[in-house]
């Protein structure tokens, strides 16, 4: 295990690199974590790819949350800061040796950010998993915004307060016409209880992409627990598995499913 900077938005990132005992490249993922959140709440993901043979890295955007490691304050944050993280990282780990080939997994705002990157950089992602992302985060911010468009200097959000930047980056373009920019394969999971995402959100993003399967977790609400958990870690491994050892899966013909 590894502690990487690198260079991003506001200075430096700070993750955790993890390698798997091999011979030769091996696949990376790279894990994104959600609004106000760190890598440490994507570390039990990033163990599980490990033991099935994936590199991972798992890493705190600028500014991404309180208890970050990275530079930055939640005050200079939006996803498009954080967008500028994630390709700082792509372009990092892109020409190394050691890997073969980059995953994205992301979570919440982890995942939208994801889905707005592979869209930008769709020869650098060879496959990417969302869960539950937050598509509505576009929404949210129109309804905070004053009557004239504009948007106070700090706003509080979830409890956080952020800073104007956030919501003028966030209304600043159509997510909708962004993520069709990756043809790519995407699995995305999301519970049919997410009180924060409303499902149809993901619903609408399946049928953006050319190639894109949407996976219902029964009873799950903004974040998997217990056993859903669980499978959600396998579903993903799975995935990204048929990607380096078999010709990857077209669930594009798979619009939707509920889990199991």
């Amino acid at each position: 295990m590894n502690e990487i900077m690198i260079p991003g938005s506001m200075g430096d990132i700070y993750g955790i690199l993890q390698l798997p005992k091999a011979e030769g490249p091996v696949p990376l993922v790279i894990l994104s974590h959600g609004f106000g959140g760190t890598h440490d709440g994507n570390r039990d993901y990033a163990d599980y790819f490990l033991d099935k043979g994936f590199a991972a890295y798992s890493f705190d955007f600028c500014g991404g949350g309180s208890g970050s490691k990275s530079a930055g304050t939640m005050l200079e944050m939006s996803v498009l800061t954080e967008a500028r993280d994630l390709i700082a990282i792509i372009d990092h780990f892109r020409t190394d040796d050691r890997f073969d080939r980059i995953f994205l997994w992301g979570a919440s705002q982890g995942g939208f950010v994801s889905s707005w990157v592979a869209a930008r950089r769709p020869e650098d992602v060879k496959a990417m998993v969302l869960e539950f992302p937050a598509f509505v985060l576009q929404d949210d911010a129109r309804r905070r915004a004053n009557p004239d468009g504009s948007f106070p200097e700090t706003e509080t959000v979830m409890g956080t307060c952020i800073g104007r930047i956030y919501s003028e980056d966030a209304v600043s373009f159509d997510i909708y016409d962004v993520i069709g920019g990756y043809t790519g394969d995407v699995l995305i999971l999301h519970g049919d209880e997410d009180g924060i995402v409303p499902l149809r959100y993901s619903q609408r993003a399946v049928e953006v992409y050319t190639s894109a399967e949407l996976v219902v977790m029964p009873g799950q609400n903004h974040g998997f627990t217990g056993q859903a958990r669980a499978e959600a870690m396998e579903r993903a491994t799975s995935f990204f598995r048929a990607h380096v050892f078999g010709d990857g899966r077209a669930p594009g013909c798979i619009r939707e499913r509920a889990g199991t």
